[in-house]
């Protein structure tokens, strides 16, 4: 009885095996390669490496930056402060000038203090002047009885420009005063010139344009003096800084 064969022969595949090399040879021999691409390989060798090299030379060169950056010298500020130019700056303009304490030219000139009727203008201890529609009335310290000068009895010219002159000294001091009348336009201030200079008065007057009114001022005496012309001269300005009235009359 015959058995069936349950493995493979060995010599059959064996056989088989080598029949198929003999074959993939001969076919094989019959197959002609191509050339290898040797020079584009070498160029994209070169690009790659290239490539490489500027890659660590960028790292390279920001690892040293980084100390630099962190270097900090004394005082807060690093380096790079130290080097940076200072920023330009616009050209200040120069401050305008401060405005001259000298009165303005457009102020208005002074005009005379107006007084009531009776009214007492102190101008120094025992010195006082006072208005009446009569005329001056006064006192000083070696008078302190009051004194009269009237404008109404007939020994002034009130339609003519005219000054007055009243004066009295004591311990040093003259107290000087007068009338003055007729200028036209409006009195402003008085100027006395006495042997030891200019003296400037003051000016009083009641209300409602009487045309005349009274100057007053304070001078010391030069030690000795005793001349009876001590006051040469007294002026009376307007507004416009023209003469109002005149003592003596010239």
């Amino acid at each position: 009885m015959n058995h069936l064969r349950t493995e493979a022969d060995p010599g059959a595949e064996h056989a088989e095996t080598e029949r198929l090399r003999a074959e993939l040879a001969e076919a094989a021999y019959d197959i002609t390669p191509s050339r290898l691409p040797l020079a584009a390989v070498e160029r994209r060798g070169r690009r790659i490496r290239r490539r490489r090299g500027a890659t660590v030379l960028g790292a390279g060169c920001g690892l040293l930056l980084v100390p630099l950056a962190l270097v900090v010298l004394p005082g807060g500020h690093s380096d790079a402060d130290r080097i940076k130019p200072p920023p330009a700056s616009s050209p200040t303009a120069p401050a305008p000038p401060a405005p001259s304490a000298s009165a303005s030219s457009t102020d208005p000139a002074p005009t005379p203090r107006i007084v009531a009727s009776g009214e007492r203008v102190t101008a120094a201890p025992g010195f006082q002047l006072w208005l009446t529609a009569k005329g001056k009335h006064w006192t000083t310290p070696s008078a302190p009885e009051p004194e009269f000068r009237s404008v109404a009895d007939g020994n002034i010219d009130r339609n003519t420009p005219g000054v007055t002159v009243q004066s009295e000294s004591s311990d040093g001091r003259a107290y000087l005063s007068g009338l003055y009348y007729g200028g036209k336009g409006t009195a402003s201030g008085v100027d006395i010139e006495t042997e030891g200079g200019t003296v400037r008065g003051k000016l009083i007057e009641l209300p409602g344009r009487p045309g005349w009114g009274v100057w007053y001022a304070i001078a010391h005496i030069k030690p000795g003096s005793d001349s009876p012309h001590w006051v040469s001269q007294v002026t009376v300005h307007d507004t416009k800084g023209k003469i109002y009235a005149q003592f003596p009359t010239l």
